[in-house]
């Protein structure tokens, strides 16, 4: 599958802090290539490069084939930048913003098919303001693709929305990818980028400390399933440690937790609470995922 960014040695210093340390990764076609990493980590530095709105102090970043900044405007018209702060005047309707922004394009998009893919048709007369938090990163969105990108760049675009809001925001992307668009996501949400992405970058401290498919990078942490149950009455869970495959038993008031490995854990853990007649209930298998990647990656 052929590259749609690829990044060789990017380095970015604000004095004597680099906040970006000789990276190299690539992008595929027609993929979700999620940036992940703790605050200051390099993300926003990183997406920026890509972007051509900052110049990187070294390395080399080619985007579709461009140089972002010596092809900056030949750039802009095939990607599709969705800012992680954005605002517009409160007066503006939705039509106007899009009809604006669709005005600096050569060759836009019909903005009427667009509201109504993204479930804005009925709000095109109303005013900035007066749209609800996830009508208005629907209009961000809208306005990131507005001139038909083949890249999109959508950085922390479910942040301050609720759940349903940001479930929803899940199918748009997920929609923009299967329309043929690549998309380059950034997200603080673990969830959100085990949900969505083909592959996940974490970036720590400017340096890539992991990269590769989320399945595989649970995988490659190793880590134990727990076993939660509560009990309602007073019990020594000691003789659960005994159990093939249990490395730990930790007992927390009415919370037990059993952390072990094998296919038959669960199945071992509630033979034994059942021959001693002992009562659970809320009985649920916790297994690793890409926070506990994250958490284990970074510092």
């Amino acid at each position: 599958m052929a590259a749609t960014i690829t990044v060789t040695g990017l380095r970015k210093n604000y004095g004597t802090l680099a906040a970006v340390d000789g990276i190299d990764f690539e992008v595929r076609e027609n993929e979700i290539f999620g940036m992940v990493g703790p605050n200051g980590a390099g993300k926003t530095t990183t997406i920026e490069c890509l972007e051509g709105l900052r110049a990187p102090d070294g390395g080399r970043v080619s985007v579709l084939g461009f140089d972002p900044r010596r092809d900056e405007r030949e750039l802009r018209e095939r990607i599709g930048v969705q800012l992680q702060q954005s605002a517009l005047p409160d007066d503006l309707r939705v039509w106007e913003a899009l009809d604006l922004f669709a005005s600096f394009y050569r060759k836009p998009a019909d903005g009427k098919p667009l509201l109504e893919t993204l479930g804005l048709a009925e709000k095109r007369k109303t005013a900035f303001a007066k749209l609800s938090g996830g009508q208005k990163q629907r209009l961000f969105i809208a306005m990131a693709l507005v001139n038909d990108p083949e890249l999109v760049f959508l950085d922390e675009l479910t942040t301050g929305l609720d759940p349903h809001a940001r479930r929803a925001m899940w199918d748009l992307v997920r929609g923009i990818r299967d329309r043929g668009k690549t998309v380059f996501l950034t997200t603080h949400y673990m969830e959100e980028a085990e949900a969505l992405c083909d592959r996940v970058l974490v970036i720590d401290r400017g340096r890539i400390v992991a990269l590769d498919t989320p399945g595989n990078l649970v995988c490659g942490l190793g880590k134990e399933t727990r076993v939660v149950f509560t009990v309602d009455e007073a019990f020594d869970p000691g003789f659960l440690a005994a159990l093939d495959g249990v490395t730990k038993v930790d007992k927390d008031g009415p919370r037990t937790v059993v952390t072990g490995s094998g296919e038959r854990l669960v199945v071992l853990v509630v033979n034994a609470l059942d021959a001693r007649g002992v009562r659970f209930g809320d009985l649920r298998t916790e297994k690793p995922d890409l926070e506990d990647v994250f958490l284990a990656v970074t510092k």
